[in-house]
């Protein structure tokens, strides 16, 4: 669950290499494990072993809120997975299939538990990302914001939910569309644009002010930086996102060529088409992070990030 985000005026971007395509294999600097990479040694290469062992490390900090301390609350805005395994080690000097209780686990969401399990999964050599998008099976009659994983089998991309898989064991081969479990941001972005869902049922949880059309727009961005790597906190503001007073025309019309974009990538995918999408978003500073990013947390603290250093820094 993601809470508001504010449009951020961007300094110099960060200067990107993108002579060769996206190589989903390698660490990103947010899946890094960094001094850690042994843990995953002894880690299953099984996408659904991986998802496990992710549930074993995270609690949701909202849906297990009860059960947690205010005191690990902070683990939320662990953004690197070298500094969520700093964390996870200083209270469990162990394995990581070694089983935490759930109070003293790390608090997270679904990217966490996405971003987790494509660490492991990249480190033992398997193609993984994670995807942005919506989801039904938080609850009937209402799309929640979501992150899922993808791995790569042959020809195609496998996608699974690494936070809900003990739960139903269906979502391990997710379709993406209006009659399905899950739908991406860019196609929601799109059936909203044509009038067939009310935006108003997308977002953080019913009646909540964190939804609609503003919010499904910066999710939208959300989706193509974690396709190319950087793998964000849901409260980082970044490129060109829409403010809940909602979306300019500029900002609709950047939207609409992005959820074009991701959309014949998935549904046509080639190499051609996905390193055209991965130029398109390296090449353009409305649609990604620059040095610095905005990050307006769910308990309304407000930081600037510095990615390179990874100082933090309130506001």
């Amino acid at each position: 669950m993601a809470l508001p985000r504010r449009t951020l005026a961007l300094a110099l971007p960060r200067v990107h290499a993108y002579c060769v395509p996206m190589d989903w294999t390698a660490q990103t600097p947010f899946s890094d494990p960094g001094r850690h990479a042994s843990l995953f040694d002894g880690v299953p290469v099984d996408p659904l072993a991986a998802s496990a062992i992710a549930r074993n490390l995270v609690s949701h900090y909202v849906m297990q809120r009860d059960a947690l301390s205010p005191d690990t609350r902070g683990d939320i805005n662990l953004r690197w997975v070298e500094a969520q395994l700093d964390a996870d080690q200083q209270r469990h000097p162990d394995p990581l299939a070694t089983p935490r209780p759930l109070a003293a686990r790390l608090q997270g969401c679904a990217r966490d538990y996405t971003l987790l399990t494509v660490a492991m999964l990249r480190h033992h050599g398997r193609p993984a990302r994670s995807r942005v998008g919506f989801c039904r099976y938080s609850g009937p009659g209402y799309w929640y914001d979501d992150v899922v994983a993808e791995v790569r089998e042959g020809d195609r991309w496998r996608r699974f939910s690494p936070g809900m898989l003990e739960a139903d064991e269906r979502l391990a081969d997710m379709a993406d569309g209006v009659d399905a479990l899950f739908m991406s941001a860019g196609r929601m972005w799109q059936e909203i644009r044509a009038g067939r869902i009310d935006p108003a049922t997308a977002g953080v949880f019913p009646g909540s002010p964190v939804s609609g059309e503003w919010f499904v727009q910066g999710a939208v961005l959300f989706e193509l930086a974690h396709r190319f790597g950087d793998e964000l906190l849901l409260w980082d503001g970044f490129g060109d996102m829409a403010d809940p007073s909602g979306p300019t025309e500029a900002q609709t019309a950047l939207a609409d060529e992005v959820a074009a974009l991701l959309l014949d990538a998935d549904d046509n995918p080639s190499d051609a088409r996905e390193a055209a999408l991965e130029e398109r978003y390296r090449s353009d500073p409305r649609l990604r992070p620059g040095d610095n990013i905005d990050c307006i947390t769910p308990d309304d603290e407000h930081f600037v990030v510095d990615l390179a250093t990874r100082k933090v820094t309130p506001r």
